[in-house]
């Protein structure tokens, strides 16, 4: 696999002849031909029935593959893999599954943090993610470097990613609901975003990591805290993420701390949409939707951790309808128990397809993540196939028993219950080969995450 791997890496590569390929979106016959990479990037488009206008140096045959740009996952947390339909945590809505789990969660260590990163990433992976973002708001002082461990491992396993360096100050002794173990101060936590991003954060085009800042949510972090972390955004241009409109119980919260919505309490303190994009959004009333849309934020739908907390259904035709950026995010492993971002769309189309009806097709399933993923990171570069974009490619077969039979290869992607893929270019490099992941053990790595997430389950305070 590796000899294949170092002979495909050449610099001018023609993937041939797909068996269909979705640009981002909608299907297109424009490269029925197939596309040529080099250097990281989409050089060329080819029809159907011609070759390259310049010679190639290796050839890929796509022809039994569905080709699409790689997907964007916009919403994750990654240690929560180590937390997994957690006994504690069942049956529960949001508020009452925090409480349970947060008193875990204080005992993370680094290596605890290190495996939980390295098995989300390789599920992503392995289901067609090129691009993972991920929201870490939980620190001790055993994981007060948990981002940087974040962005390495995901450097290190050469996936793109996105990291939002989360934040709570707001603990039970001030009114808010985690408890004091898990928060910060105010000025630690806008000293080490300072830090993040003067170290990792890169602005450039095909840039491979990227630093956003994320306070939890409105009832983790204080006014003060989103105003200056809104602040320290617009100084180093920099995006702004964080949970809004999830529950009822957090409308209720905001109404009794604030004298507000949780929209309005983030337009108070400087939040502006050219920047900002949220989780969930399941809450929002008809005018705020319309005001989403006029100030141009955007909502990353996580319809599957929706569905098991019992939240709600985010109304994602009318906050498209209005204007808003719409993108699809995987939540935590504790919220969902799995990280698979393919499986993730499917769960967007079927949840959309009962709340709204007819009007959502597996079309814009795949638009909310990719083109719709990338317009929430305010990315021209990824979420599409086009001359100029980024190599990310995601390979699908339809070769098992779900599959068979599939008239449109594009629908069995998405409603056949597909869950990997056949291979997975980040920036032109082959990451995934066959099915399977390019170095990465994966037999070791379930070990070891096994054994964390045991010692993180007996460690409880």
């Amino acid at each position: 696999m590796n000899e294949f791997v170092k002979e495909k890496s050449n610099e001018r590569l023609w993937i041939k002849q797909p068996l269909a390929v979705f640009n981002g979106t909608h299907p297109t016959t424009e490269s029925a031909g197939g596309l040529v990479v080099e250097n990281g990037l989409i050089v060329e488009l080819v029809a159907d029935g011609a070759t390259p206008v310049r010679s190639v140096t290796n050839t890929f045959d796509a022809s039994s593959m569905i080709v699409m740009p790689g997907l964007i996952n916009t919403h994750h947390h990654f240690y929560q893999t180590l937390t997994r339909c957690n006994r504690n945590a069942l049956n529960k809505s949001l508020f009452g599954w925090l409480s349970a789990l947060y008193p875990i969660w204080a005992n993370l260590d680094q290596d605890m943090v290190q495996v939980a990163s390295e098995l989300a990433i390789a599920e992503l992976m392995l289901s067609g993610c090129t691009t993972v973002s991920d929201h870490h708001y939980l620190f001790s002082r055993a994981i007060s470097d948990a981002i940087d461990i974040e962005i390495q491992t995901a450097q290190s396993m050469g996936v793109r990613a996105v990291i939002t360096r989360g934040s709570m100050n707001l603990g039970r002794r001030s009114g808010g609901l985690p408890p004091e173990e898990v928060v910060q101060s105010h000025d630690d936590i806008l000293q080490d975003s300072e830090r993040l991003i003067s170290r990792y954060h890169d602005s450039e085009a095909g840039a491979m990591t990227q630093v956003a800042l994320a306070p939890c949510s409105p009832f983790s972090v204080t006014p003060e805290l989103l105003s200056d972390t809104a602040l320290m955004a617009e100084k180093y241009d920099v995006l702004l993420h964080t949970h809004l409109a999830e529950t009822t119980d957090e409308d209720e919260f905001c109404q009794q701390t604030f004298g507000c919505r949780p929209l309005e309490h983030l337009q108070r303190a400087g939040w502006s949409g050219a920047r900002s994009w949220f989780a969930h959004g399941i809450h929002f009333t008809p005018e705020e939707i319309q005001e989403l849309g006029r100030e141009g934020f955007g909502v990353c739908h996580c319809p599957t951790s929706n569905m098991l907390l019992a939240s709600g259904v985010c109304n994602v035709v009318d906050l498209e309808k209005a204007g808003v950026r719409v993108g699809i995010g995987v939540d935590g492993s504790s919220s969902n128990d799995s990280s698979n971002m393919v499986g993730e769309v499917r769960q967007a189309l079927l949840l959309q397809r009962l709340g709204s009806g007819m009007s959502t097709s597996h079309v814009d399933a795949l638009r909310w993540a990719t083109r719709g993923g990338a317009n929430l990171l305010r990315r021209q570069d990824i979420g599409r196939i086009s001359v100029g974009a980024c190599a990310d490619l995601a390979f699908f077969k339809l070769d098992d028993l779900s599959s068979s039979g599939c008239d449109d290869p594009l629908a069995g992607v998405v409603l056949s219950g597909i869950r990997h893929v056949e291979a997975l270019m980040i920036a032109g490099k082959w990451r995934v080969v066959s099915g399977e992941l390019i170095d990465v053990d994966l037999p070791s790595l379930m070990v070891r995450h096994r054994k964390a997430a045991a010692r993180l389950n007996e460690a409880l305070i």
